[in-house]
């Protein structure tokens, strides 16, 4: 794994540090909308207090185990097709919103399903999950450039996740959609 943190230093490891607050930009720069995580990330990190730590990958699966443990709050940026809103579209819900992710996850074992594994096994899962996602048009394609709408989001996301950070635990009532352009 090869993440930087809000220092901007890579540093290689298998396990995120023991934060307060950690923003987690989750997407792959090769993939056209799916690079959203990376540039929010970049946005990020320069504004981002000593509590907060700014991480940005690639991993899926239960490599997204390590990310969701030693933190009291997880502020995660991702991006989704549901093609129930246009592309920009930001959602915004707790982990504990959705029962189970509508059609389960595309990457098999998904975050949901690692912060399950982390409560059963009483691991020290994060207290509380917020997810900011972006609707997206292509999220497969390699090469492919993110679609305008979804850049025009990003403003606003990082503006939420600002928001966020400065919240306190328990504090945060999300906003079920927010049309970004």
């Amino acid at each position: 794994m090869i993440s930087t943190s809000n220092s901007g230093v890579d540093r290689l490891g298998s396990a995120a540090q023991k934060c307060d607050i950690r923003v987690l930009c989750l997407g792959n720069d090769l993939l056209g909308d799916d690079s959203l995580g990376t540039m929010v990330a970049t946005h990020v990190r320069q504004f981002a207090p000593a509590n907060v730590e700014v991480l940005s990958t690639p991993e899926t699966g239960f490599h997204l185990l390590d990310y969701a443990l030693n933190v009291s709050r997880l502020i995660v940026v991702d991006t989704v097709v549901t093609g129930s809103a246009p592309p920009g579209t930001i959602y915004e819900f707790r982990d504990t919103d959705l029962k189970s992710p509508p059609g389960g996850s595309p990457h098999y074992v998904g975050l949901f399903e690692a912060l399950a594994v982390a409560r059963h096994l009483c691991l020290p899962a994060a207290a509380e999950v917020l997810i900011l996602a972006v609707e997206a048009t292509n999220c497969s394609t390699v090469g492919e450039d993110i679609h305008p709408a979804v850049v025009a989001a990003i403003p606003i996301l990082i503006k939420m996740v600002r928001d966020r950070m400065r919240a306190g635990v328990g504090d945060i009532v999300p906003n079920k959609k927010e049309i970004a352009a």
